[in-house]
C-alpha cells in the first residue's frame, strides 16, 4: 500500500546509503587505480549522479530501491582480482560505519522507547528518519554481501578464491542476475522472502549492537 508518510520519511536515509556505498566504490577503485569512476563524474556525494531510474521508481512502489553501479575498469587496476575485492568491500563497510554512526546518535539521543514511523510530531519524524537511516544501511550491507553475482559479495567471494578455480566461478558469473531476480520475484509470488530470512537476524543483531534496540 502507497504510503507518503513513510516515503518521505526513508528518502534521506536511501539517498544517503547508495550515495555513500557508490561513493566508496569510486573512491577505493582511484586509491587502487582506476579513474573510471572519477572521470565519470561518479566520485560525487551528490545522490542525483548515483539516481537509477527503475531503482527511484521501485522505492515508492516497493519502498527498496537500488543505484547505478559505479564503473570500474579492471585493467587500471595493478592486481585486478585482489584489488576489486576491496573495491567490492568498500561499499558494504561505509554502510556499516555509517549505520554505527547513526546507532550511537540513536543510543545517546535515547531513541529507544519511540515508536518507529511516528509522524506525530517534527521530533519524532526526524527520530524515524534516523533509525531508518541506520536499518537502511545494515540492509544495504549485508544484501549486497551476499554472494551471487552481480552483488558485491561476489566480487568479495572472487577475490579470495585461489586463480586456479577462478574458471568455474567465469562460467557460472554469468547466470547470477537471473538467479538473484529470480529469488526475488519468488518471493513476491509465494510472499516467502528467502532474502528477507536471511537479511532480517542481522538487521536485528546490528541494530541491537549499534542502537541498543
Amino acid at each position: 500500500m502507497f504510503d507518503i508518510e513513510s516515503i518521505i520519511i526513508r528518502i534521506p536515509g536511501f539517498l544517503f546509503a547508495i550515495t555513500i556505498h557508490e561513493y566508496a566504490h569510486g573512491w577505493m577503485a582511484l586509491r587502487k587505480g582506476d579513474p573510471t569512476a572519477y572521470y565519470a563524474g561518479r566520485l560525487t556525494l551528490n545522490p542525483i549522479y548515483h539516481l537509477d531510474l527503475f531503482g527511484t521508481i521501485a522505492l515508492f512502489l516497493i519502498g527498496f530501491g537500488w543505484a547505478k553501479p559505479v564503473p570500474v575498469n579492471p585493467g587500471n587496476l595493478r592486481d585486478p582480482q585482489k584489488d576489486n575485492l576491496w573495491i567490492s568491500l568498500a561499499g558494504p563497510g561505509s554502510n556499516m560505519l555509517c549505520a554505527l554512526i547513526f546507532g550511537i546518535i540513536i543510543r545517546f539521543l535515547d531513541f529507544s522507547g519511540m515508536a518507529f514511523y511516528d509522524t506525530s510530531s517534527v521530533s519524532a519524524v526526524l527520530v524515524s528518519m534516523l533509525i531508518f537511516a541506520m536499518q537502511i544501511n545494515i540492509i544495504l550491507a549485508v544484501f549486497n554481501m551476499i554472494p551471487i553475482p552481480p552483488l558485491d559479495g561476489s566480487h568479495i567471494l572472487e577475490g579470495l578464491l585461489p586463480r586456479e578455480s577462478l574458471g568455474w566461478y567465469y562460467r557460472i558469473e554469468r547466470y547470477g542476475p537471473m538467479i538473484l531476480m529470480g529469488i526475488i520475484m519468488l518471493g513476491f509470488i509465494t510472499q516467502v522472502h528467502i532474502l528477507w530470512i536471511f537479511i532480517s537476524p542481522f538487521l536485528r543483531f546490528f541494530s541491537y549492537l549499534f542502537a541498543g534496540f
